[in-house]
């Protein structure tokens, strides 16, 4: 019996010392970016998504291979529907209503199978609608001609909100603020077109009609356009991307009569400083206006995604501070927002543009604990844009997820079309990362 224990002891010691002198580590470490992990072949590991030398006491072919489950059921999971140039939807400007209609069915309900949980479809691109308003006219990208009502009439807006309801889908509503005419396009304004109600404040520049933010008619007109619809249509929220002023085309902005009418009124700020506060103006009285008319609304902003060159450390491009004179950390810092959507369109690894840095800085700007859904770039995975691999796309997803503690809380794809043509095999990943069907964010501010 005693040699027998003796035995056994020196087996013991001896397979302690041959595999337990470095503990395998992969069941307990967590990775910043993927969570924790399993020892498993990394031919089996999904995405080749695994770390090496956390699996010290198995073969070389083992490694520490990284889960991309979501084991939460609140996550925001978003697509945008763009429809100016007709860039998601509809097909064509021309289509058949009963064309388009069945087009919007079958967004919803690939959305739906993906287990994704909102869209985000753009109602007004370029001071138009896509829904029956009383203050704007009817889209060139619907009907082929604007101010022209579809035939036989229907409502975007209202169709795809009772058709997303059914599939327990939130709807909210894109609007472009200032833009009147897109970039090149040449078709005739409608009478009720703002560039049209207000001649004096509607500028040419860089190939678009843009609206001068310092106008407080244009501020003001703006502000019942978004009430009209919060108050008339059952959206779940409103939704503003990151035109602002307008990327620069090389020539100073035509605003200098404006500025001037601001000066000679006692004004004190310089250019730059007065073209961010038309901007923080328009934000905060939205903000206001559509709470007042519907407490529960969600108001969510996707600026660029770079506040401002040099910020956070490394970082460097385009300030949206000083181009776009948008002063986005202060609506994050102040609660101006429900949720923020910096457009994240970089890849993780470059350090200049380096997305979870980026991610990081944004959510550590959160200080009333408004969420962050950071805007992903899915159109860089075509071919002839930047080509990513889908795998970039899948690790994006999944640093989110590892900061979800600090409210960043889902991702918003852009755009649709990559989806609906499961390019890359997109709507595969997805439907892995979103196994698990999840609800949207409660927001308990509002």
């Amino acid at each position: 019996m005693i040699l027998n224990l003796i035995s056994i002891t020196v087996y013991l010691l001896i397979k302690f010392y041959s595999f337990g002198v470095t503990a395998d580590t992969c069941d307990t470490y967590r990775h910043p970016r993927y969570g924790f992990g399993q020892c498993i072949d990394r031919n089996q590991c999904p995405y080749s998504l695994y770390e090496s030398g956390l699996c010290e006491s198995y073969s070389s072919n083992m490694q520490c291979c990284f889960s991309l489950r979501n084991t939460t059921n609140e996550e925001f999971r978003a697509v945008w529907i763009a429809t100016v140039d007709n860039i998601d939807w509809p097909s064509s400007k021309t289509a058949p209503p009963d064309q388009q209609r069945a087009e919007l069915i079958n967004i919803l309900n690939t959305v739906q199978l993906l287990n994704m949980n909102v869209v985000i479809f753009h109602v007004r691109p370029a001071g138009d609608a896509l829904y029956a308003s009383t203050l704007e006219p009817w889209s060139f990208y619907l009907t082929g001609a604007q101010g022209v009502p579809p035939s036989p009439f229907w409502d975007p807006l209202a169709f795809i909100i009772t058709e997303a309801h059914k599939r327990n889908i939130e709807v909210h509503a894109w609007l472009n603020p200032y833009r009147a005419r897109m970039t090149g396009a040449t078709y005739e304004l409608a009478p009720t077109n703002m560039a049209k109600r207000f001649p004096q404040y509607a500028y040419p520049y860089a190939t678009n009609i843009w609206m001068d933010p310092g106008a407080t008619e244009v501020q003001q007109f703006i502000v019942n356009v978004t009430e009209d619809i919060v108050r008339r249509y059952a959206v779940d929220g409103i939704h503003i991307d990151d035109y602002f002023y307008p990327y620069s085309d090389g020539t100073e902005f035509p605003d200098n009569v404006t500025y001037a009418a601001y000066q000679a009124q006692g004004g004190t700020l310089d250019k730059a400083d007065w073209r961010r506060s038309n901007v923080n103006t328009l934000i905060q009285t939205m903000y206001t206006r559509m709470h007042v008319a519907r407490p529960k609304i969600k108001f969510g902003i996707s600026p660029f995604g770079i506040w401002k060159s040099g910020v956070p450390a490394g970082i460097s491009g385009l300030s949206s501070y000083d181009s776009l004179y948008c002063d986005s950390r202060m609506w994050l810092e102040q609660g101006l927002v429900d949720y923020m959507t910096p457009q994240l369109y970089w890849q993780i690894d470059p350090p200049a543009q380096s997305y979870p840095v980026l991610l990081n800085w944004w959510v550590e700007q959160s200080a009333k604990g408004r969420h962050v859904y950071p805007g992903n770039a899915l159109y860089r995975t075509v071919p002839n844009v930047s080509n990513w691999p889908i795998n970039e796309i899948i690790r994006q997803i999944d640093i989110t997820r590892s900061m979800r503690d600090q409210l960043a809380l889902g991702n918003v794809f852009f755009s649709l079309s990559q989806i609906m043509q499961n390019l890359k095999g997109i709507q595969n990943v997805l439907a892995v990362l979103y196994e698990q069907k999840a609800n949207v964010p409660k927001m308990p501010w509002l």
